[in-house]
């Protein structure tokens, strides 16, 4: 409940009502304004401030019996409104001690400085959490003292590498889960299992408060959070792009500098990338021109195709249940398959795509993806399909396919949705085990054979020779019937 200005006293007659209670009456010296009284004879008033009038409510309707519980309500109002009101030079926020705060940390100059702003602002340990998901072992080296000279308590690093693979990147290519047409989700995949990391890590270590450095123009921040909303929802999460007043690099040195944090040395990219086992991301710098061409020397992950080698490559893909195992007949674990492809299909220049794609915080933005093993592993996957799925299933498939994509890219992996439908792609590709042969090719990937002990494909039965099982005669009737409501149209028509 809340008033404001003249409202609140409207068709209020106070000179027909009787005494105000002492209590109340020492109540109004908080108010200002002028007093009414209701026909309980308890006292209302007409006010600007919307927690003074709330709690005025609290003694103006524990007498209504119909209202009891609006009294513990109201409180819980009053009680949220004084944890957040007030001003701490951020933009009105007002912050409360937290014990212990998990931070995703990459030992970049954003992440680096949000280790002190967090122990300034909050007064809490801060313990770094960094998960391996496949980024390269230059980006993780010196990160312990990097992250303690920030002020971090410790540095927890994990090597999600095969969980990754095996649990996310996984199911969404046996769904078919592509963005957009284009986007095979390599950084949405990524953020649930580290953010799954830092539930975990915040329950070992006894923290209270999870943090990262996503700001509020991406998509990164609803799938960290979600993820925790999921997981923890009784985690505290803390954003300080959304609290502090640094607003770019500029102001992250000057802050570092302020507070003896060492600024890191790295070069800055004119491009903001995401890298892991599954892709690599290009946005920013000449990539915010949807006009504009690439530079050649941005793509880290594949050749240019026409630098590719003059003779094609072969490649055979094994799978199992609609989930890879094996490539030329060797078989590997989830990542290291993954690897191995990455590194046959870049020197083809394989997976390269540039997209424009729809936000889910609502702008439209320009990327440019490399992703030569995952590639190589949807066409792969896609053809057994044309194998061992039906053409009412495919269809079905597809359908669904579109909805798991957009799950997975708004950051709700742990949706039961996004789980019931994952239980019927595993089911509907049980069969889809067998072989995929692919020549690859300055940048392409082509189909040139496949098989499997669930083919739904018979020879004897797609012959143009006649067979057994097929009689051609057979197609008259099947087409008038299936032809029969054109041919009442048509004569509806006619008869017109």
């Amino acid at each position: 409940m809340s008033c404001s200005g003249e409202d609140c006293g409207s068709g209020w007659d106070m000179a027909e009502k009787g005494p105000v209670d002492s209590e109340l009456r020492s109540k109004m010296s908080e108010i200002h304004g002028n007093p009414i009284v209701d026909s309980t004879g308890q006292l209302a008033k007409a006010c600007n401030n919307n927690q003074v009038c709330l709690r005025f409510c609290l003694y103006l309707f524990p007498a209504l019996s119909l209202l009891s519980g609006l009294q513990n309500s109201i409180q819980a109002v009053l009680t949220s409104e004084k944890e957040t009101e007030g001003s701490s030079g951020n933009g009105g926020f007002i912050r409360r001690k937290l014990n212990k705060v998990v931070l995703a940390y990459s030992g970049g100059l954003d992440t680096s400085v949000i280790v002190p702003w967090l122990r300034e602002n909050y007064g809490c340990e801060v313990v770094c959490f960094t998960a391996d998901v496949g980024q390269g072992i230059s980006e993780l080296e010196g990160l312990e003292a990097k992250a303690k000279a920030s002020g971090a308590c410790q540095l927890v690093v994990k090597d999600l590498k095969e969980e990754f693979v095996r649990d996310y990147i996984f199911p969404c290519l046996r769904a078919g889960a592509i963005y957009e047409r284009k986007y095979l989700l390599g950084t949405s995949m990524a953020r649930p299992v580290i953010a799954k990391a830092m539930v975990d890590i915040a329950r070992e270590v006894g923290a209270d408060a999870v943090s990262h450095g996503c700001t509020g123009k991406g998509n990164d921040q609803v799938r960290f959070e979600l993820t925790f909303f999921a997981l923890n929802p009784e985690l505290n999460v803390v954003v300080p792009w959304r609290e502090w007043e640094i607003r770019g690099r500029e102001d992250a040195i000057e802050y570092a500098k302020k507070h003896n944090v060492p600024v890191p040395v790295t070069k800055k990219s004119i491009y903001s990338r995401d890298r892991n086992l599954w892709h690599l991301s290009h946005e920013g710098d000449i990539l915010e021109d949807p006009a504009k061409e690439p530079n050649k020397d941005m793509y880290m992950m594949t050749v240019e195709p026409e630098d590719a080698p003059n003779q094609p490559e072969y490649v055979q893909i094994g799978m199992v249940s609609g989930l890879p195992v094996s490539v030329n007949g060797k078989e590997f674990s989830p990542a290291s398959l993954l690897s191995e492809l990455n590194e046959i299909g870049g020197r083809h220049g394989i997976g390269r795509v540039d997209m424009v794609e729809n936000r889910l915080v609502g702008m439209k933005s320009r990327g440019v993806y490399e992703t030569p093993g995952g590639t190589i592993l949807f066409t792969a996957a896609r053809e057994l399909e044309s194998l061992t799925l039906d053409r009412e299933t495919i269809q079905v498939k597809d359908s669904l396919a579109l909805k798991y994509a957009e799950l997975v890219y708004a950051g709700r992996w742990f949706d039961p949705l996004r789980e019931s439908m994952d239980a019927f792609m595993e089911k509907i590709t049980a069969t889809t085990t067998g072989s995929v042969t692919l020549k690859l090719y300055k940048g392409s990937v082509t189909v040139t054979g496949r098989e499997s002990p669930y083919s739904l494909y018979r020879q004897d039965i797609s012959s143009f020779e006649s067979g057994q099982i097929y009689d051609q005669a057979d197609a008259a009737g099947f087409i008038r019937l299936y032809g029969l409501p054109m041919r009442v149209r048509a004569m509806l028509e006619n008869a017109g």
